[in-house]
Formats: structure tokens, C-alpha cells, sequence
């Protein structure tokens, strides 16, 4: 942000103006990488339903903290691998995950939301500096509001790449091995924040808040600002007997309150359904669909449309050549006014519909047989042109939408266009690209001007994105079918405006879930995320959905230096990687980050959400690397690494890139082995690199994915994610069938492509389900083990945003090859390492040993092991 002369000016680019180095001359991919926890093993293996796991296992539990109880599929390395149970099959499971938006993960080595109790207890902070106004009384009257608090390395929207801080700025700002964190400002927080309805206390010389970790003086009710250290008044706030009497107060005794303010917008706060559903959906739909296409779409939009809340107001429109914007007024026949598509409707035009008679936005439960009318109503396309070569003005069709869903009766405040009900949602239903009106290309690759067209095309887009995101409306576009789309063109809109674009083989399962998922989820508006660092910490980096915010705060805060995000939308499925360097060695026993967000939330109530996080700083490297969270650390290595892979040369490059990390921090951080030329990667950080190894041969660096628009798609998504399903798009979780309905956890290496078993493999935007061929050829027990996976699989993505596409098929089949190419290949090791790493196989005999190693096929690809000896560095050894 702070470099504007290096902005890229790509659109494939998540974040235009967030993908340069911030604060510093030159972009370093720096990002850390985070340690495992250690749990002893538990004398037998717990069985635990699916439906009784409440939520994701912490990593490393903060000092004074008892470890968590694991309530998932955990593993372990070197001991019995605990199974999760379902019913025998097929299992029916009688209640969703709690809390079924968060997947499982990985490890039992995942951060999870901490409860935070007055009666907990927490390191006291480092003495504070004196001060010339009154510093001697400072010293002696302040109150530690905090010294019997608990430390939080982490709370539930922030997860920081390690929970200790080095002191030496040489050390700490390794590129490879660097400091950062994701923040999740949409995130639910399980157990509900601190809610205050009065304006916060803010520091007037930086404009951080008041927070749990401030030194109070209790006599005069100052507080001292934790990032400036200035003092601040209270207004009398926060005088009190005694420090006991402060914790009463939300600010001063939670890392994360909410400052709700709705006198502006609402006489109070309502949280009723009904005022966050009746937000209108917009269905803008692709006419030009052969036959077996349009079936399954109108199947999926039936199903959509009977799914919806009754409040919810509905619109539909129809493209082609032409734009059909359908009138619910009509209750026998489906009636739509039709209009042209070949340029941006004009005013006469935009008001001639809008204050026409015709009704084009409905309650669903006052229109739903007219909308399911107008949905059968639909044709297949009839002329004998290729599907690429029809015109469809996708553009000027979201336009017509737009204008509906601002209606006549549109409040317009301070040029934002404010609707009550939260933001509006326009789904768009692509079966081909844009190639009639603006913002359209040519059906032809190869026409002369195409490259000049595509751009224009991309700018328009853009600026139509922008314009749906400033009257609070998101733009989310569900492409199905054969027919390439055109990403580079489609992906402007759904970005600027806050949503998404999804690619799908067909208009079945998978487009309907996502269908529905896209207009249920909650999404915020008008969002700003402000940063703030003590101790010359500053950011250098972040990626995510949002662009830089210019905000004149001097007015108000004489020295605020916050880093500022404009958010597109506020949605619990998005994060920020949030790369932070030093400017130089740390002094402080303990260093804060203060995160703010600002929006407006579904029920139009303006919320300030505060983060605040204290972590100690050490000298010692070993210390820091012990509290490194890797899985943390390789999602926002994997997403500073996807920044700049905007193409697959940019990708094969980026490949390289990781090897070079992977060296320098053995370099840096780890040792000589013993009488050989390796350098031992740290022990510390065991998880990382094969992290990264499934980063480097995955769909999103590797050569899995042929087509260049599914890359790109791939890429936006993970550079958007939230931490769940960045991590599970890195590398995947891998999940074996057993007797009685259990899984058993493995790493997902191709030792566990047992004949007699069935494997789960979930990656994020896809679940696999592999059937061994022993086992297929048993059609009663390949049935209830079929079923079991299937219903795991949903289980573990019941509300995962985009659903994912669940493929089933037996070993050897054409399709099994998707599943192959994401394990890594372990049979190229030898025994002793196989075993070290993979421990389930000392449970097969020596015949079943002999029958898997010879079902492999020989391919160049290299173990994991082996990548890491080119390199010349020795893998860390499994515990």
C-alpha cells in the first residue's frame, strides 16, 4: 500500500491495491511457521460421534491454560491413531457439527476460541516508562487490570503465526520464517462478544481503544494507551475503589468487544430474522443453455427457490441477446418485460421499468407459485450456434438488476444508497461468457482486437462492481457447463462488489448447495479494518478481500499511524494475511496488536468490533520457534506465495521460491547433521514443510488443474479464505474407513490406498471418496462403507462456502487419478521411514505390506523425503 508505484494492475489479483509490501522498499514473502502440540498419548483411543464435536482443538494452549479436550479426529505419530465413530452403515447422523461453519482441521494442533473469565489468570505486564505528567503516581496508583487474567495468544478472529515475539529485528524479520497473522473480522464468535452500546474510550493521540491490558489510575480513572503509551482521560469512567470494580466493565476485562451504535439507522437493536432475511436476492440467469443443461439449472432453481426464508424478496431476470426482467404482478402466466441488450439502459428507459405498474422484487411467500411459473417457463436455446458463440449481455443484465433492487423508493445518503435488511445479493447463473454489450469480448479467441477488447471488457466490469458494491449489493456468479467463461472478464465484477466467482462441471448437486449457500450467508457492509502495533512493529503486507483505505484521522488523533482496509464485505467466510515486520530490536517484555473493524452488520446496526492481543517477546530462538503455529504460518506463506503466482509460469517460479524457503530456514534456524553436507530442518517446526510440499504439488502451484480459468478461480478463492478452507485448500485431510462406522486420521501419503478400505480425502473445494478394490468387490460392505464416507464427507462441509464437489469412484478407475496425484507418494521410501511417518502400516502383515507395494505404478514424482534431500536439507524427524 504504502509502495503505490508497484500496485499491480492485474485483475487476476485478489487485492489490487493490498499486493505490494507495505512500509518497506522491498516485497520479502515473509510469513512464519507455527510448532505442533504435543498431547500424551491417551490409553485407548476415544470414540467420538460426529455430531458431538463441538470445535476446532487448540495447538498450543497459553501459559496457565489447562489443555483443551479434544473433541475431533486427532493424530498422533508415534502412537495409535484414535478413531471417530459414526453409526454403523449407513450411518444416519442425527445433528449437524457444532459449530458446523467451522471444518475439521488437520491436527488436534488448531487454534481454538478461548473462554475468558474474570477469575482467570494472566502474566503481569512489563513496567511501564515513566512519565513527565505525573509518572511517579502512575507508577504506584495504576491498576494491572490484567495480572489475573488469562494470556491469549489468540482469540477466535485472530491467529497469529506464533505466540511469542522475537526481540532481535535481524532475526525476526527472516523473510522466510517471518511474523504475521489472519484475521477473520466477519468470524461468529462462539460464544458471543462483549457488547457495549456507548461510544469506546480511544487514545487521543493514535486513536487506539481502551482495552483489557491498559494501566489504569484508579483515583483520576486515566488510562494508558498500550500502543503510544499516552495517557488518556475517561471522563470519570473508569475511577473505582479497586481494580476488582473496572472488570465490570466489557472493555476492560475481554480481548474482543462489540461497540454497537444504532440510533442513526434504527431506534434500537432488533435482532429479529426478519430484518436480516428480507434483503432482495436478484436470480440473473443465463437463457442461452442446450437442453440438458437447462434441466438440470431449473431443477437446482426450484429447489432454491422453495428453499428460501418467506420474508425474502425475490427478483428474476433472464439474458441472452436480450434482457427479460420478470413482473410478479401476473399470476397465471410468466410475463416479463423484455429489453435490449446491446448497450447500458438509459434513464428514460431505468425509470419507464422502475415506475412502471409492474411488481419485479416479491416476498417469496406472496409470489412463490408465480416464481416457480416463470421458472418452468423456460426454453432451450433454439439456433444451431456453439455455445461460445451466443450472445449473451451478461453486463447490461446486472445493470437491469440493479436497478430494481434500488426501486423508486431508494434512500440516497451521503451518495451511498442505503437499503433496510442488510446487503443486497444479485446471483448470477453463467453457462458461457459475456459476449453481446458492454463489458462483453468476442466469441472468438483469435479475433485480431482481442486483447484490447478483453481489457476494456475487464475495466467495465470493474467499474460496474464498484458501483453494485457502493449501493450495497453483492455480485456472486455460479458458472456450470463446458463452455469456457471467460474468468479474466467475470472476475472484476464478483471481486469489487464483494462476492465470488464459482466454476462447476454441471448445474446439478453442487451449483444448487452453492446456490443456496451464496444467499444465505450473512454479509456485512461499509467495513474498515484499522491496525495498530506497538514497539515499531509495523505491516508490511496484507492480502485479502479488501483495497487500502485512505482515511484523514489527524483531526481527531494527532499521531494515528493505523494501517486502514477498505473491506468489501464483511463475511465470516474471508480473511486478511497480515504480514508484520519490526523497524528495530524490541525492548518491551510484551508487545499489543489492536485490530478494529468497523461496518455495518445484516441488521443495519453500525458495530466497531476491537481486537486486542498481548504476546511476550524473547531472546531465545528456540523459545520463539516452540511457539511457532505452523499451520498458521503455512497458510500465510501459501497465501503471499499465491499473490504473485498469477499464471502457471508465475506458478512453476513460485515453486522454487518455496525450495529457496525451505533452505534458508534450516540455514537460519536449524543445524548441521552430523558428518554429512544436509542442514537439519528445526525440529520445532515439524508440519511446515510437508505443508508446503502439498502447497508446492497441489492444485494451486502444482499441475493438477489443466485450465487456466480453474487456476484462476482456485487462486481468488484461497487468497479471500478464511483459515478452515485456506488450510484444507493447502493440504488435505485424510480420513480411512474401519469397521463399525469409525476413521481413523492419516497423513495423506498413497500408503493409505489399502484394497480392503475406503478413504476420505477432503481438500477444500473437493472431497474425494476412493474404494479399494477388495473392498468394492464385497457389495454389501463396499455399500455401507460407501454410504458412511458420503455421510462424513457432507458432514465435514455442511455449511463450507463454496460446497464442494464430492467424488466417489473405485481404485484403478480413470477418475481415481484425481485422488492419486493430491497423496504424496511415501512407497519411494524405505521401510524405516515409511513406518516413522506413516505409523498405521505396523498394523498389516507382511502379506498385506507386499500386496500395497506392489500396487504401485512408478512415476518421477518425488516422496516428500526426497524433495527435501535435494534441497540439502534433512526432514524433521517425526515425534
Amino acid at each position: 500500500m504504502a509502495n503505490r508505484q508497484q500496485s499491480s494492475s492485474a485483475y487476476s489479483s485478489v487485492i489490487p491495491n493490498l499486493d505490494t509490501k507495505l512500509g518497506a522498499s522491498t516485497p520479502s514473502p515473509s510469513s512464519s511457521s507455527p510448532s505442533i502440540q504435543r498431547f500424551p498419548p491417551p490409553p485407548t483411543p476415544p470414540v467420538i460421534q460426529p455430531n458431538q464435536i463441538h470445535s476446532p482443538l487448540i495447538r498450543t494452549p497459553p501459559p496457565n491454560l489447562p489443555s483443551p479436550s479434544n473433541h475431533g479426529i486427532r493424530t498422533t505419530s508415534g502412537s495409535p491413531v484414535p478413531h471417530m465413530s459414526t453409526p454403523p452403515g449407513p450411518p444416519v447422523f442425527s445433528s449437524p457439527l457444532q459449530p458446523a461453519a467451522v471444518p475439521f482441521r488437520t491436527s488436534p494442533s488448531t487454534p481454538q476460541p478461548i473462554a475468558y473469565s474474570s477469575n482467570s489468570s494472566l502474566p503481569t505486564s512489563s513496567p511501564s516508562p515513566l512519565f513527565s505528567n505525573g509518572s511517579v503516581e502512575f507508577q504506584h496508583q495504576s491498576s494491572g487490570i490484567t495480572e489475573d487474567l488469562t494470556h491469549d495468544a489468540d482469540s477466535p478472529n485472530v491467529l497469529f503465526s506464533a505466540h511469542k515475539v522475537l526481540k532481535q529485528k535481524k532475526l525476526a524479520n527472516v523473510p522466510s520464517l517471518g511474523f504475521g497473522a489472519l484475521v477473520s473480522p466477519g468470524r461468529e464468535v462462539s460464544l458471543g462478544p462483549q457488547i457495549i452500546q456507548r461510544d469506546p474510550h480511544r487514545c487521543h493521540n493514535c486513536g487506539a481503544y481502551a482495552n483489557l491490558y491498559s494501566n489504569i489510575l484508579l483515583g483520576s480513572g486515566q488510562w494508558q494507551c498500550v500502543i503510544c503509551r499516552n495517557l488518556n482521560g475517561s471522563e470519570g469512567e473508569y475511577i473505582a475503589p479497586s481494580k476488582e470494580e473496572l472488570r465490570n466493565l466489557p472493555e476492560l476485562s475481554s480481548p474482543l468487544v462489540d461497540y454497537v451504535q444504532t440510533s442513526n439507522k434504527r431506534p434500537g437493536f432488533i435482532p429479529v430474522s426478519e430484518s436480516r432475511i428480507s434483503a432482495p436476492v436478484v436470480l440473473v440467469i443465463d437463457e442461452c443453455l442446450d437442453e440438458q443443461h437447462l434441466q438440470h439449472l431449473q431443477s437446482s432453481l426450484h429447489a432454491f427457490v422453495d428453499s428460501l426464508p418467506p420474508t425474502t424478496r425475490l427478483g428474476i431476470v433472464l439474458y441472452g441477446r436480450t434482457v427479460s426482467v420478470y413482473d410478479f404482478s401476473e399470476e397465471s402466466i410468466a410475463s416479463a418485460d423484455v429489453l435490449p441488450g446491446d448497450k447500458s439502459p438509459s434513464e428514460e428507459s431505468l425509470r419507464a421499468l422502475i415506475y412502471g405498474t409492474g411488481i419485479y422484487l416479491t416476498p417469496i411467500h406472496a409470489s412463490l407459485p408465480v416464481a416457480h411459473a416463470i421458472l418452468s417457463s423456460m426454453r432451450e436455446y433454439k439456433l444451431k450456434l456453439p455455445e461460445v458463440s451466443r450472445d449473451r449481455c451478461l453486463g447490461v443484465a446486472v445493470e437491469f438488476a440493479l436497478a430494481i433492487i434500488q426501486g423508486p423508493s431508494a434512500e440516497i445518503s451521503r451518495g451511498v444508497v442505503k437499503r433496510p435488511g442488510g446487503n443486497s445479493r444479485i446471483i448470477v447463473c453463467a453457462g458461457g461468457p459475456s459476449t453481446y454489450g458492454p463489458g462483453s469480448v468476442p466469441h472468438s479467441l483469435g479475433h485480431p482486437n482481442y486483447p484490447h477488447l478483453e481489457k476494456t471488457a475487464i475495466k467495465w466490469m470493474e467499474m460496474l462492481g464498484r458501483e453494485a458494491n457502493r449501493r450495497n449489493t453483492v455480485v456472486d456468479i455460479l458458472c456450470a457447463g463446458t463452455c469456457p467463461v471467460r474468468v479474466p472478464v467475470l472476475q472484476p465484477l464478483a471481486k469489487s462488489s464483494g462476492g465470488v466467482l464459482i466454476l462447476h462441471d454441471d448445474f446439478g448437486e453442487a451449483f444448487g448447495v452453492n446456490l443456496q449457500r451464496a444467499s444465505t450467508r450473512a454479509a456485512g457492509s461499509h467495513g474498515i479494518l484499522e491496525i495498530r502495533c506497538s514497539d515499531n512493529i509495523f505491516v508490511s503486507q496484507v492480502v485479502g478481500p479488501g483495497e487500502e483505505a485512505h482515511m484523514d484521522n489527524h483531526e481527531s488523533f494527532k499521531n494515528d499511524t493505523a494501517l486502514a482496509i477498505q473491506m468489501l464485505s464483511v463475511e465470516e467466510t474471508q480473511s486478511f494475511a497480515v504480514s508484520m515486520e519490526t523497524r528495530g530490536d524490541i525492548k518491551s517484555d510484551f508487545v499489543y496488536f489492536q485490530f478494529a473493524i468497523r461496518y455495518s452488520n445484516v441488521y443495519q446496526a453500525d458495530i466497531s468490533r476491537v481486537i486486542t492481543v498481548r504476546l511476550p517477546t524473547v531472546d531465545s530462538i528456540s523459545a520463539y520457534l516452540a511457539s511457532v503455529q505452523d499451520e498458521v504460518a503455512a497458510v500465510l506463506i501459501g497465501k503471499r506465495t499465491l499473490l504473485r503466482a498469477k499464471n502457471f509460469s508465475d506458478a512453476v517460479d513460485m515453486r522454487v521460491t518455496l525450495d529457496e524457503r525451505i533452505k534458508d530456514v534450516a540455514t537460519k534456524f536449524g543445524s548441521q547433521v552430523p558428518k554429512s553436507k544436509l542442514n537439519r530442518y528445526p525440529k520445532e517446526l515439524l508440519l511446515l514443510p510437508e505443508l508446503l510440499f502439498h502447497l508446492r504439488r497441489g492444485p494451486l502451484l502444482g499441475s493438477i488443474i489443466g485450465h487456466e480459468d480453474e487456476r484462476s478461480v482456485l487462486r481468488s478463492l484461497f487468497l479471500n479464505a478464511s483459515f478452515d478452507l485456506s488450510l484444507r485448500m493447502l493440504a488435505p485431510r485424510c480420513l480411512m474407513h474401519r469397521e463399525g462406522g469409525t476413521f481413523e486420521e492419516l497423513p495423506a501419503y498413497d500408503l493409505a490406498m489399502q484394497s480392503d478400505s475406503a478413504v476420505v480425502l477432503d481438500h477444500g473445494t473437493d472431497v474425494f471418496i476412493w474404494l479399494g478394490a477388495e473392498l468394492a468387490a464385497q457389495e454389501g460392505k463396499s455399500a455401507a462403507a460407501l454410504a458412511a464416507c458420503r455421510t462424513l464427507a457432507e458432514e465435514l462441509t455442511e455449511l463450507r462456502f463454496p460446497a464442494p464437489r464430492i467424488l466417489a469412484f473405485k481404485e484403478g478407475s480413470s477418475q481415481a487419478r484425481y485422488f492419486v496425484s493430491r497423496l504424496i507418494p511415501a512407497h519411494k521410501d524405505p521401510p524405516y521411514e515409511q513406518e516413522a511417518r506413516f505409523p498405521q502400516l505396523r498394523t498389516l502383515n507382511a502379506e498385506q505390506r507386499t500386496k500395497l507395494k506392489s500396487s504401485f505404478i512408478h512415476f518421477d514424482d518425488p516422496s516428500f523425503c526426497e524433495w527435501m534431500r535435494t534441497l540439502k536439507v534433512s526432514p524433521p524427524e517425526p515425534r
